[in-house]
């Protein structure tokens, strides 16, 4: 029985079913609550039932890690409404690149230089430069620029959540109500977890937010590999 018991916290199939039970019943609170975020809230869920029950991360990424695979295949299907709403787009892609290359740019400024007037090492800021792009493309850009790719796939996460709870609430307080201005604000920013949250009120919105958030990991690699550049320009490598 007790091996039973073990054989069963250890099978991946228990954790890929409980992270589905966890956010069915977070989509339904939703339905239920507008105000309690899906994502956010079954994040919360999963992480105290880990705690309680002594389950340690690895054990459960064994079968939650399958989701982290399937990111990349949702990724890219968010192009599908990008596709069917590409002729309003078309109109749009000159001003939306400049925006989006301005938000990359203040993004990793920004996160960079919070980080570093907080005390944080290098390696920490280096970390947290790509926090605004999906978690792939974040991931090696935070190799490139000798970080941690761990630290680097929490902050995207936190950043995500953040961007998709608060961020519509603050375009419209600043009285922003435009589609394509809140998709460019959200993608750009919130990367995919911020534009899956928009497709539930609009796919205007989900789709230039798709839009932005590739644009945003094009221009987060550039800004990124100039980096490089210029610090082997200098001849003194990385300054750690």
């Amino acid at each position: 029985m007790i091996r039973r018991t073990l054989y069963l916290f250890t099978h991946p199939a228990l954790y890929i079913l409980l992270t589905l039970a966890v956010y069915a019943l977070s989509l339904r609170l939703h339905r239920r609550w507008a105000w309690i975020h899906p994502l956010l809230s079954a994040s919360v869920a999963l992480i105290f039932l880990l705690w309680a029950l002594h389950i340690p991360y690895a054990s459960y990424n064994t079968g939650g890690g399958v989701f982290t695979i399937l990111l990349g295949p949702a990724t890219v299907a968010l192009g599908v409404p990008m596709y069917k709403q590409g002729i309003k787009l078309k109109a749009t892609l000159p001003r939306l690149s400049l925006v989006v290359f301005a938000g990359s740019a203040v993004g990793m400024g920004t996160a960079g230089g919070v980080a570093s007037l907080c005390g944080a090492s290098h390696q920490m800021v280096m970390s947290a430069l790509p926090k605004s792009v999906t978690t792939p493309i974040a991931i090696e850009v935070s190799r490139s620029l000798h970080g941690d790719p761990a630290i680097t796939a929490a902050m995207v996460l936190l950043t995500g959540l953040l961007g998709s709870v608060i961020g519509p609430g603050i375009l419209r307080l600043v009285r922003i109500p435009h589609d394509h201005a809140v998709g460019a604000a959200v993608g750009a920013s919130s990367h995919a977890i911020g534009t899956a949250s928009l497709f539930r009120s609009s796919e205007v919105r989900g789709s230039v937010s798709s839009l932005a958030m590739a644009l945003a990991g094009i221009f987060t690699s550039v800004l990124a590999m100039l980096l490089n550049l210029y610090w082997r320009a200098r001849g003194a490598g990385h300054p750690w």
